[in-house]
């Protein structure tokens, strides 16, 4: 896949720059809501697998308003109810990786994983021979999936 090939270098928080770009396959924002969007990851365990963002530039829970911890709930929920209709979904993960030592790849801008599950899938290739297996490039899962989402 072209992202895998492509340039990797540090150029500030990856939320912040995909919030000042247009909504599209570009920058895989699914969708804006007051306090947070709902933006596809660009390195996925499994088709679908999405993350709910605040707009807020924070590195914790701790430090959201409540309305953000709510609308992030709320889209979670409804990031679930699209992938079920979108993939057939039969389980979810949904967390948090708060801090470096926590395992937070971008620990400055908190984020909400949520990544569907089926039985038999090879969510486990990750961890154990540090491969991935996704049938369906980004592109096509964003298009899928933003058809589902409107």
């Amino acid at each position: 896949m072209a992202y895998i090939e492509g340039n990797q270098q540090d150029s500030g928080c990856i939320f912040c720059a995909a919030l000042h770009q247009s909504d599209g396959p570009e920058n895989l924002i699914l969708f804006r809501g007051s306090n947070t969007f709902l933006i596809l990851n660009r390195y996925p365990y499994s088709n679908g697998h999405m993350m709910v963002v605040p707009f807020d530039h924070v590195p914790s829970l701790n430090d959201l308003d409540d309305d953000t911890l709510k609308e992030l709930m709320t889209m979670a929920k409804r990031a679930v109810g699209s992938l079920r209709a979108t993939y057939a979904a039969e389980a979810f993960n949904i967390g948090m990786n708060i801090g470096e030592a926590a395992g937070a790849g971008i620990s400055d801008h908190v984020h909400l994983h949520v990544v569907p599950r089926w039985p038999g899938d090879t969510n486990f290739m990750s961890s154990t021979a540090q491969t991935r297996v996704l049938p369906e490039d980004l592109e096509q899962t964003y298009t899928r999936l933003k058809a589902k989402w409107e």
